[in-house]
């Protein structure tokens, strides 16, 4: 009923907020000669107008070449003019698209005759704003004021069509098989082919998030959901500039659910703190970059009261209870060399460094809560290193847009981690410990070569990585120890994939067209401990094509109906199928399968998009069919009580939903966004054979669910240039593995205001302002019934300053 009243008050007030999605430009370019001779022209008079009522946009000359270039210009409709003394006057209609930033006229000839040049009337008017593409949409960091300060995951959630999942993984349109990019690169930081770290990646240190549901055949094949592009901060200013913050906060402030008896306190109050700093110095031909941050956090972490019920009566209650200390370090570095007019040198380097302590406390008690079977207490420690050395160089043509870049990247990012346990029984008290250590080396190499054409672009590349995983796990048990010490051991994961990718688009007056294919290859040979007691090497390779393709009908100026498909693959990452038992959780133990294979997704959209004044909608029709859908499927080995999460292969899997966006600028101080998504997950009936820690068959029946999610954001411009943002999040009931996950609401505040300098601003804002959000679970498996509740800490108050230097 809380929850109903809050959100019902939310409405009413019709909270929501306009993300800044930026505006397409773009750069027109040819090549001017005459006619009889067919020799450059220099200094041609070029001037372009809008078609409908010719209010002047842009002109420029040609240069000793006849070449000539404009920047900065919208998409529509125009008219263009060529004037040049003693050849006649030549107006061509031309349609700039937004599918490529550069549009290339190719060679315009110009005819001899007297005409001379006209006198140009210039108008004021501005040309029409035009929204983003429908394939991309850009975001800027800076304007979530209620996330400011926070991690990027925080900032994430608050986007349009971007969800988080009951373990802390974004989702776009309710799959988590999200490809994350930092700078269009994979990189440890995010993960290979899975998600990490992003709620430890500062937001401070990042410009802009690209979401791109529909990814080109130019980005990797993973990622059956798409592609969500991290943009780190660079100016390219001249001379020295820069900018630094400081961010305070403090979370747990009151208790959701206090603990069951006789173990150590969650955390309450909390600290947060994020100082950064960027600089930038740009002189001549070199532009040098610096970007770091800090980010100190204290989390309770997690805190899920868990529910067992077997089906021989047995019912056992758990609390999982982990404090966290977390320091994060990174610091990115770099330059931009223009060796030339045309050749530019980028060389960056990143280095990270995270330290995570966890304390946890996980008491098992019979169901009337008056007999306590076991405490299960440890101590992690982790520290995990991130390296990456990236080298970039660009050749430019002639021909604006006409580009060749090629590009190096090699990523170390090493998992030193150490747990430490004590098992509490009536009878004894055992102490048992392990340690990790993962090395994970991964070199990537390309070419990529663009060209404008007259009517869009052509693009194609190749691609080279090799990834490297050796893993060592090392047990060491105490009295009467319940770990399985004979599944530790060597391991290592290698994986090569060679790819070649070409992509076509055309752009008319009426029809807009991109046609992509790409050809991966993957070798991937997992070898693993030949003394491991369950598990045997394993691998896979394949050759296989992915194709997109975007079709596009223009209505009108403000009307556009677009149809999309593409193929894409998520492979099993080395975590997936790593052999070792984990066991952060006594008696829920999470194993991966060397079995694993990859799961692939054709995808289809129909998107129908309106432009009006001040504001646009946008709707969107999906389907995504997987086949050998990868999940973790949860078994009981009678007449053990303990769980065994295991990753398998479980058949087929379709995804329909609807996707609605509507944004407004109501008036100079409100404007709103709000987007909805209805979808239905459908799972077929499978079986599967889990191996671990004997082979066990589990069957399950077709599962379906009708989901979604509403958001309502808005953005307040108060007086004294103060902004108000409130943003909030209602996700429906949904389908996880074996069960369901309950609905979650949250609200969350920010106020940013701009010094009088114009130079400093202040920020206050908090995340699940009413301390709402929760996830409950509900799993089914074999004998028995799982229900959780996690109370883990959810609202952050944050108070932060930042200045430009």
């Amino acid at each position: 009923m809380k929850v109903k009243i809050i959100l019902l008050f939310c409405i009413v007030i019709f909270q929501a907020y306009s993300v800044s999605a930026q505006s397409v430009t773009v750069t027109v370019s040819g090549l001017i000669k005459s006619g009889d001779n067919k020799k450059p022209l220099a200094f041609v008079n070029i001037i372009v107008k809008r078609e409908r009522d010719s209010v002047f946009v842009t002109g420029t000359v040609s240069n000793e070449e006849g070449r000539f270039s404009m920047a900065n210009i919208k998409p529509g409709n125009y008219l263009i003019e060529y004037a040049y003394s003693g050849f006649e006057q030549q107006k061509k209609t031309v349609l700039i698209g937004s599918l490529s930033p550069f549009l290339d006229l190719g060679t315009i000839e110009l005819q001899p005759g007297i005409n001379q040049l006209k006198e140009v009337v210039v108008n004021s008017t501005k040309p029409d704003e035009m929204a983003a593409t429908m394939d991309k949409k850009t975001y800027s960091v800076a304007a979530n004021i209620a996330q400011s300060g926070g991690s990027v995951l925080q900032v994430l959630k608050n986007l349009p069509g971007i969800t988080t999942s009951q373990d802390g993984k974004v989702e776009l349109r309710g799959s988590d098989k999200v490809a994350i990019l930092i700078d269009g690169k994979q990189t440890a930081l995010t993960g290979f082919g899975n998600q990490n770290g992003l709620d430890n990646l500062p937001a401070s240190a990042i410009e802009r998030i690209e979401i791109i549901n529909n990814p080109s055949a130019k980005y990797d094949a993973n990622g059956n959901a798409g592609i969500i592009n991290i943009i780190y901060k660079k100016n390219k200013q001249e001379g020295f500039n820069g900018k630094f913050g400081l961010t305070t906060g403090l979370g747990a402030l009151w208790i959701k659910k206090e603990n069951l008896p006789a173990i150590r306190p969650q955390y309450q109050s909390t600290p947060k703190i994020n100082p950064s700093l960027s600089l930038n110095y740009r002189k001549n031909k070199v532009n040098a970059f610096l970007q770091s941050d800090w980010l100190y956090t204290e989390t309770l972490n997690k805190n899920e009261f868990v529910s067992r019920t077997y089906s021989d009566g047995t019912v056992i209650e758990q609390q999982t209870k982990r404090n966290r200390n977390t320091h994060f370090l990174t610091t990115k570095a770099g330059f931009d060399w223009n060796l030339n007019n045309r050749d530019v040198l980028t060389v960056s380097g990143l280095y990270g460094i995270e330290k995570i302590i966890d304390r946890g406390d996980e008491p098992f008690y019979n169901k009337e809560l008056t007999n306590r079977k076991r405490l299960w207490r440890f101590l992690e420690d982790e520290l995990k290193t991130t390296v990456v050395a990236s080298a970039l160089y660009q050749h430019k043509f002639e021909q604006p847009g006409h580009l060749l870049n090629m590009g190096f990247n090699y990523t170390f990012h090493r998992e030193d981690e150490k747990y430490n346990f004590e098992n509490i029984l009536p009878s004894f008290t055992g102490l048992d410990s392990f340690k990790l250590l993962s090395d994970e080396h991964v070199a990537d190499f390309n070419i990529d070569y663009t060209r404008p054409l007259k009517n869009g672009r052509i693009e194609g590349g190749i691609k080279f990585r090799y990834r490297n995983i050796p893993t060592n796990m090392q047990f060491k048990p105490g009295q009467n120890s319940p770990l399985d010490v004979n599944a530790g051991g060597e391991a290592t994961y290698t994986e090569i994939i060679p790819a070649i990718y070409g992509n076509y688009v055309f752009e008319s007056n009426k029809v807009e067209a991109e046609l992509g294919l790409r050809m991966e290859y993957v070798d991937l040979d997992y070898k693993v401990n030949p003394n491991h007691n369950t598990y045997k090497s394993d691998g896979y390779q394949y050759t296989q094509p992915f194709p997109n393709l975007r079709l596009a009908y223009k209505i009108d100026e403000y009307n556009k109906i677009s149809l999309f498909y593409n193929k894409r693959v998520d492979r099993p990452n080395e975590v997936d199928i790593r052999i070792f038992p984990k066991y952060d959780d006594a008696e829920i133990i999470k194993v991966g399968n060397p079995g694993l294979r990859p799961q692939f997704t054709n995808s289809y959209e129909l998107g129908y998009k309106t432009n009006f004044s001040k504001g646009y909608f946008y709707s969107a029709l999906y389907h995504r069919n997987t086949n050998s859908y990868i999940t973790r499927i949860a078994i009981q080995v009678p007449p053990s009580t303990l769980i065994y999460n295991v990753f398998q292969n479980a058949g087929r899997s379709s995804h329909t939903g609807l996707e609605l966006v509507f944004q407004q600028t109501v008036s100079p101080v409100f404007s709103f966004n709000a987007n909805a998504n209805m979808y239905r997950t459908v799972v077929d009936a499978f079986t599967v054979l889990s191996k671990y820690p004997v082979p066990t068959p589990f069957s399950a029946n077709q599962q379906t669910q009708t989901s979604g999610n509403i958001k309502w954001n808005a953005i307040f411009k108060l007086r004294n240039q103060t902004e108000l943002q409130l943003t909030t999040i209602y996700l429906a009931p949904d389908i996880i593995p074996q069960g369901k996950i309950g609905a979650r609401f949250s609200v969350d505040m920010g106020v940013k205001k701009q010094l009088k300098d114009g130079k400093g601003e202040l920020f206050f804002n908090a995340t699940d302002l009413f301390n709402t959000l929760r996830i409950e679970r509900t799993i089914n498996g074999n004998g028995f019934t799982l229900n959780s509740t996690d109370y883990y800490e959810t609202q952050v108050f944050r108070l932060g300053y930042s200045r430009k230097l």
